[in-house]
């Protein structure tokens, strides 16, 4: 690995972790492509931790997603399970037999005219003007092709989005994705819908095999594995699938950071009292047996509650979402996701996944709440001082915990991360004998800047921060999303984001097995058949008001 780059494996376990992993990985698809631009500066954040070369049996050279991805038949729509890299198995097949053949096609999905229309141009615009095909960073893969003509902007629209692979414009290894047969995406029957399920489905010798084998594929090519990242459905069974993977590399990579992301789709399905049930039991469920079994946990979801009582979606003031649309919320947690982990993705002194965990973590909080600006808002000719005095002493993030309004509650310690400034705005920019209007104002760096803005705002806090300039892209298929009223399209966005050790758990932990406790479990049997015992029950509702005492103010 070029520079001894700290490998992370990422595992996406669940219908909603594919979309929000969809768009991190087009995100990341983006950022490469901008590496290539001779015209960029170095990058911050090194590809290489997320990313392995590899070749195919042509010779081509590939640079894939490091990544094992599990979801349920029929949800691929027109996506190969294999991926389009390497050797069809099919066309293997037909070449190694010589005798008759009887081929029984099961009828394929529509690919999504915009997929149809990226692979036909599939590269990236460069600042020259010039549409040319990907070439791979560190002089990985073919030299580029280019052409003349530039093609018209590739945006799918949200009616043509069905599923995640619809849009996801990254080529994936074929020992990727893992499909789980025995449930089905569509339709109301044979659905993965319980925690017992889920955790089940690993029990079973054919998926844990499956698995283990993929794990060993990626770990043992890897020079040095800090670790691996979890995004995981907490609403469904794949809270149980996560639950039982995130328990199998505690047991094998003893000592490996496990850095869990637990996603939940907005909003609550009212007047469906059944789906709702099943999700506050497989969200309290997962944040449990998650939280045994990984360094860190953070619960990510633009809803109001992680409860029964459903609070509105989160408000971004610069954002236009429909928090209905997956699609939407998805591209707005993986702008948040990619702000988060760039700690443990730096070329130069990075943080690791356990160095991250165990300052968050300490006192047994190994669950943290996440918050973002999204976009950061820097107005022409403003200073970063200008923009962060501008904020005043309010909490400067919108909460994407589902923990309730933050106000009044104590952060513990935090990661801080703000990211796509230009490096010219970082300082006041005086005039020679101007008093500085704050002592933000009187800062010779942006790093200084930002480490004083945080201890006024949170004294007697841990507080790790880092200053990127490098910043988020959010090119097309992200959704459109901004107000601005600029007709150009938004490339890419300036964002502050954080991990906290927050009072806040204490009251949302505390309502959720509040919550618990009126269920009547004689009502929901089907829930308890599906591998979950009553003394389970009782020893989550323990586990859940032990975990949330770690978090009372004063503590």
């Amino acid at each position: 690995m070029a520079g001894g780059a700290r490998e992370v494996l990422t595992l996406q376990l669940g219908h909603f972790a594919g979309f929000v992993g969809a768009h991190w990985w087009n995100q990341q698809d983006a950022a490469l492509g901008r590496a290539t631009d001779a015209k960029e500066p170095p990058g911050e954040l090194c590809p290489d931790v997320l990313y392995r070369t590899g070749r195919t049996l042509h010779g081509q050279e590939t640079y894939t997603p490091r990544l094992i991805l599990m979801d349920l038949k029929g949800s691929l729509s027109s996506l190969k399970e294999e991926g389009g890299l390497y050797k069809d198995k099919q066309l293997d097949a037909a070449i190694a037999w010589q005798g008759k053949l009887t081929t029984h096609k099961e009828e394929l999905y529509p690919k999504n005219p915009y997929l149809q229309d990226f692979l036909s141009a599939e590269g990236v615009l460069c600042s020259d003007g010039v549409w040319r095909v990907k070439s791979i960073p560190n002089d990985k893969g073919p030299p580029p092709l280019t052409t003349s003509t530039t093609p018209t902007p590739l945006i799918p629209t949200e009616g043509s989005i069905r599923v995640w692979s619809d849009f996801l414009r990254v080529h994936l290894h074929p020992r990727s994705i893992c499909m789980i047969q025995k449930y089905n995406h569509d339709g109301e029957a044979g659905r993965l819908e319980a925690f017992g399920q889920g955790e089940g489905v690993l029990k079973e010798p054919k998926y844990q095999e499956e698995l283990e084998d993929r794990l060993h594929f990626y770990v043992e090519e890897c020079d040095y594995l800090q670790g691996f990242q979890i995004l995981c459905d907490l609403h469904d069974g794949f809270s149980g699938v996560g639950a039982k993977a995130a328990e199998m590399l505690q047991d094998e990579y003893s000592g490996r950071g496990i850095i869990t992301w637990g996603l939940l789709p907005g909003p609550y399905h009212r007047g469906e009292a059944r789906r709702n049930i099943y999700r506050l039991l497989n969200t309290a469920f997962g944040l449990v047996h998650l939280t045994a079994h990984s360094s860190l946990v953070c619960p990510l979801s633009l809803d109001g509650s992680l409860g029964l009582r459903p609070g509105p979606p989160v408000n971004f003031p610069y954002l236009h979402y429909d928090a209905t649309l997956p699609f939407h919320c998805s591209a707005i947690l993986a702008t948040a996701l990619d702000t988060f982990t760039a700690p443990y993705r730096l070329c130069s002194s990075p943080v690791s996944m356990v160095q991250l965990a165990d300052m968050l973590s300490f006192c047994g909080k190994k669950v943290v709440t996440a918050g973002a600006t999204i976009p950061f808002p820097l107005a022409p000719g403003q200073s970063l001082p200008d923009s962060l005095m501008q904020l005043g002493g309010a909490t400067p993030w919108t909460p994407l915990s589902a923990c309730g309004d933050l106000s009044g509650t104590r952060c513990f310690a935090q990661s801080v991360v703000l990211r796509g400034i230009d490096r010219a705005c970082h300082t006041s920019q005086l005039t020679p004998g101007t008093p500085p209007p704050s002592s933000l104002h009187a800062c010779t760096t942006g790093e200084e800047v930002l480490a004083q803005y945080l201890q006024q705002q949170q004294p007697r806090v841990m507080s790790s921060s880092h200053l990127l300039l490098t910043p988020c892209r959010v090119v097309p298929p992200y959704p459109h999303l901004f107000s601005s009223c600029s007709p150009l399209a938004v490339e890419s966005i300036p964002v502050f984001g954080a991990l906290c050790s927050s009072s806040s758990l204490h009251r949302a932990l505390e309502a959720l097995a509040g919550d618990l406790t009126k269920l009547d479990l004689r009502r929901w049997a089907s829930f308890m058949d599906a591998g979950v015992e009553h003394d389970d029950v009782a020893e989550l509702l323990q586990e859940l008001r032990s975990l949330a005492q770690c978090y009372q103010d004063g503590d």
